[in-house]
């Protein structure tokens, strides 16, 4: 979701007219008021631009990141050798070659509708085969 920095600003100035009035009220001089007011105006703007930055620069820095990654194995048998832990190599082995083939994909970063397209199956069938997978995966990783 995008910063909106008019609808924060907006937020804030009327939270703090509301404060000062209350200030006011409570017999608090001007000149305080208008030193609590320049001190909340700069910490408002530091957290602005703080959130302003998180939000630009989120979607580029997990871009980038993903990008060079790079998959240490080249086909689905390279994978399985690869797995060193023998729990998770017997989990992964019970499971059948379409399924493996599926995850190898989609960590090679194909989406569900390419899966679907190189595999032959309904997008529907591919997600069902990952959430089972997940399922299976999850169980050992929390074990």
């Amino acid at each position: 979701m995008a910063y909106n920095k008019a609808r924060a600003e907006k937020k804030w100035l009327k939270w703090k007219e509301a404060e000062e009035k209350k200030l006011r009220e409570l017999g608090v001089d001007e000149e305080t008021i208008q030193r609590l007011h320049t001190y909340d105006w700069a910490e408002f703007n530091r957290e602005r631009r703080y959130l302003q930055r998180q939000v630009e620069w989120s979607p580029y820095v997990d871009m980038i990141s993903a990008q060079n990654l790079e998959l240490p194995v080249e086909d689905v048998e390279s994978l399985m050798d690869s797995i060193e832990d023998m729990e998770l190599l017997r989990i992964l082995s019970k499971e059948d070659k379409l399924t493996i083939q599926i995850a190898f994909l989609k960590m090679s970063g194909y989406n569900g509708y390419e899966i679907a397209e190189k595999t032959g199956l309904t997008q529907k069938a591919v997600n069902l085969r990952m959430v089972r997978l997940r399922k299976k995966l999850k169980k050992f990783f929390e074990a």
